[in-house]
């Protein structure tokens, strides 16, 4: 029976992957900030097959509760087998650029918070030799894109930390995995202007995810496709990128 950590369970990656484990009959332990959607999320595990799911209500931003919410998923679980992290926001680049506390607070959830619960879980998982990290990053974060800089450099720094997490973990026996997914049709989306035939479902990637995760995957891109695009997109000369509107 696999014991999972899921923070931001309530996203729709995220639920979509926890679906699929339900059916293998595992154990859950899902923080999020909203309880209503927690509930709900709780419910529909149980109806899958989950053994058993217990819930934690925390904002990923307030980093003095991150260890409580570790300490509370330890007592309810002993141990993790799989520990995905999901949470982030989608923030307005325009806002951003206004802003500097919209943008230090939207550069705090999607990349602080990261690394700070990362740090303190990797730190837990290491005492037990075992386990899998499996941690949500972002195509965005191979490219500073002027239309999604402050999330692209926040997922920039993600990566880049999970890079060095990985080695650092290889060695205790805990794995360590990048997830990279591009467009996908999520409430976070909605309304976006996003290319049809690049979006792919939250149900296609958690597919690739919980594969990646079986196969100890170092890094993997969802849907696959999207390792060719940000090659490209890697490549284009500074010179003529500057003058894109990508």
């Amino acid at each position: 029976m696999k014991k999972i950590l899921i923070i931001g369970a309530t996203s729709a990656i995220a639920h979509a992957c926890a679906r699929n484990w339900a059916g293998e009959k595992a154990a859950f332990f899902l923080v999020g900030r909203n309880t209503e959607k927690l509930a709900q999320a709780a419910d529909d595990l149980r109806a899958r097959g989950a053994v058993s799911v217990d819930v934690h209500a925390l904002d990923m931003n307030d980093f003095d509760a991150h260890g409580a919410m570790l300490d509370a998923c330890y007592r309810t679980l002993t141990h993790i087998d799989v520990a995905l992290i999901a949470h982030g926001t989608l923030p307005d680049q325009q806002q951003c650029e206004q802003s500097a506390d919209h943008a230090l607070k939207e550069f705090s959830s999607n990349g602080l918070s990261v690394i700070a619960v990362l740090t303190d879980l990797a730190n837990r998982m290491e005492k037990d030799r075992h386990g899998t990290i499996a941690v949500i990053s972002s195509v965005a974060g191979e490219r500073g894109r002027p239309t999604n800089y402050l999330y692209g450099s926040a997922k920039a720094a993600v990566t880049a930390f999970c890079e060095g997490l990985r080695a650092r973990m290889f060695k205790v026996g805990v794995h360590v995995l990048t997830i990279k997914p591009g467009f996908v049709d999520t409430p976070m989306t909605q309304g976006l202007p996003l290319p049809g035939p690049l979006v792919a479902s939250a149900e296609k990637v958690a597919a690739i995810i919980c594969k990646a995760v079986e196969r100890k995957s170092d890094s993997v891109y969802a849907p696959h496709f999207w390792a060719l695009i940000m090659l490209a997109i890697r490549n284009v000369p500074t010179v003529l990128f500057k003058r894109l509107n990508l």
